[in-house]
């Protein structure tokens, strides 16, 4: 195996962002950092994943997209091919090339901070201060696996859940959670730490569920959690489904996330666009009654209950 990461490089126009951005996911990024194409290309002027409610302004982006270690150019090459087929794309012009682990690490670790969600809710990198030693703060390492907070679709989630702590430490005390494309873990950890008697964290990249089980055990839940590919659900039932994918398997997996959880339990999607919601809410709405909707930077969230 390879000991250095494949990245994908291209430059789009600000109206191109979001749909390169979803072909980068679809041919197998594990994650896709954003930088002003008039900077150098030094890594550390990367913008990891925008910070929640920053607008973007730039004319020309630079978009990256990292591919696991043991990919080959020839498959990354392929794979781009095959979803820019699938979603409609020309394939623009790109550029693959090798990014060694330190940096990479380094780039993240100068870009995250520590981020609250709610009112007692806490990111915190493991090197920096907890901010508030009353509050509920996760020690989070996220690797090279898509999950820091940072991004408007995982800290909509976040925010979902640090919102309850207004009343509670514990707000999901005695429930039981699945955290649908986990990547970094963060949305289970954040529900065992708020109280969640077990919880489930899969997904379907190898990566994740390595970032998953590190960060886990970094934060003391390992015993409640279980990691693994989607099959390890097998007819589990809980209370709280987290999905913060994307659209297409959103649609795709609806009977079955649905079927995951108990009547009166609480579905949360998230990873789509606002123009997606409508679509989404037609095809989950035989088994679930929605609420209100949350928009955050053209990104919604989408939070219903079982019937």
């Amino acid at each position: 195996m390879s000991e250095d990461w494949l990245e994908v490089t291209l430059q789009a126009k600000q109206q191109d962002v979001e749909a390169l951005e979803d072909w980068l996911f679809e041919s197998g990024a594990l994650s896709v950092t954003l930088r002003d194409s008039e900077d150098d290309d030094d890594i550390a002027h990367a913008v990891l994943e925008p910070v929640p409610g920053e607008v973007r302004l730039w004319d020309e982006v630079t978009l990256v997209g990292l591919f696991a270690q043991d990919s080959t150019p020839e498959q990354v090459q392929n794979a781009l091919y095959l979803a820019a087929a699938m979603t409609g794309l020309s394939v623009p012009v790109h550029r693959i090339s090798k990014l060694g682990d330190r940096e990479w690490e380094r780039a993240w670790m100068d870009n995250f901070k520590p981020m609250q969600f709610g009112d007692r809710l806490w990111i915190c990198p493991t090197e920096q201060a907890a901010p508030d030693s009353d509050a509920v703060t996760i020690r989070l390492d996220p690797g090279l696996a898509f999950g820091t907070g940072t991004h408007a679709t995982t800290a909509q989630c976040l925010a979902w859940m640090g919102d309850k702590t207004k009343e509670s430490l514990t707000p999901f005390k005695g429930q039981s959670v699945i955290d649908y494309g986990c990547g970094s873990g963060v949305l289970a950890i954040a529900a065992l730490m708020l109280g969640a008697s077990e919880a489930w964290a899969v997904d379907i990249d190898e990566q994740a569920i390595l970032a998953t089980r590190t960060n886990a055990a970094q934060n003391s839940v390992v015993e409640n959690i279980k990691v693994g590919q989607p099959d390890i659900l097998g007819s589990v039932q809980v209370d709280v489904l987290l999905a913060n994918i994307l659209f297409k398997p959103l649609m795709s997996l609806a009977d079955n996330l649905a079927q995951k959880v108990k009547p009166g339990g609480s579905l949360v999607l998230s990873g789509i666009l606002e123009e997606q919601m409508e679509p989404l809410r037609l095809r989950y709405n035989d088994n679930f009654e929605f609420a209100q909707n949350q928009v955050q930077d053209g990104w919604a969230l989408m939070t219903a209950v079982r019937r």
